[in-house]
């Protein structure tokens, strides 16, 4: 009896039926975060932006400029640790788009498209991921805060408020940060264009020193700056400090998530649709 007439082929069991769009790309999408999750002890300078970077801020702006800054009615811990805190949303700009377009240039979504995985799942994934490595980031900065004398005035019901704008604004400049990484072309331009666009910000938005207390013409830039909305809306959630000025300064929560919601709804689109247009190039 030869192995061929020995061989028996049964019948041929059917494949488990897929689950559904939805269950799928959720199932994915933590799979996607889980392996970005996953590579940071291999690489942990990646995390060098969330854990160092905010720690030298803090320290320095603290002590340089709390030396010399008076703020009438405030102690300098308690009005430059809610703008760190709304700076630090607009810094993750920088973290997202080095690491988007370094999995792009690196072959990593390359793989990823080989998969029969859904497409939205790869840059959702993208964004889940950066925002939980931002959340360190912001967790560093309340610690380190706390430590040097900071003292919020948070109740139970701002703090879940407080909670939900930071993570609102995270996800809306996480998404600006992985838009910014498709159409870059090396982390370095990345991070060029990024510092470019936020330190600046930054400095006119109040982080540091009153924007009443500028000239002209950084003032009015600064009273309908973004980040201005975004860092009073902090300080009023955290301290009940009531910012003066503009439209934005004056309802800065209302500001903010206007803000936030302008981006997401531009960059979420255009992410999307730039993912596609690689995909097919």
């Amino acid at each position: 009896m030869s192995a061929v007439a020995a061989l028996r082929i049964g019948p041929i069991e059917p494949l488990p039926p897929r689950p559904a769009r939805p269950i799928r790309f959720v199932r994915e999408t933590l799979v996607l975060v889980g392996r970005s999750l996953r590579a940071i002890p291999r690489v942990p300078e990646r995390l060098s932006d969330v854990t160092i970077q905010p720690i030298v801020f803090t320290l320095l702006f603290l002590y340089v400029f709390g030396s010399a800054i008076h703020i009438p009615g405030v102690r300098y811990q308690d009005y430059l640790l809610p703008g760190l805190l709304g700076q630090s949303l607009a810094f993750g700009v920088i973290g997202a788009g080095t690491a988007t377009v370094t999995d792009f240039t690196e072959g990593v979504i390359d793989r990823f498209r080989s998969l029969p995985v859904t497409r939205l799942a790869v840059i959702s994934a993208q964004v889940a991921g950066q925002v939980i490595e931002q959340v360190l980031g912001i967790s560093i900065i309340v610690a380190i805060g706390i430590g040097l004398g900071w003292r919020p005035h948070l109740a139970v019901a701002s703090g879940f408020e407080l909670a939900g704008l930071m993570l609102f604004g995270l996800v809306a400049f996480t998404w600006f940060g992985v838009l910014l990484g498709m159409l870059m072309r090396s982390s370095d331009a990345v991070q060029g264009l990024g510092f470019a666009i936020v330190v600046p910000l930054s400095f006119l938005g109040g982080t540091f020193v009153p924007i009443q207390g500028m000239q002209v013409v950084p003032r009015v830039i600064g009273e309908w700056d973004p980040l201005s909305a975004i860092v009073a809306a902090v300080r009023q959630v955290t301290q009940g400090i009531h910012s003066q000025g503009s439209w934005q300064l004056t309802h800065p929560i209302a500001a903010m998530v206007g803000w936030c919601a302008l981006l997401t709804a531009i960059c979420v689109p255009l992410a999307l649709h730039r993912f596609r247009a690689n995909e097919g190039g």
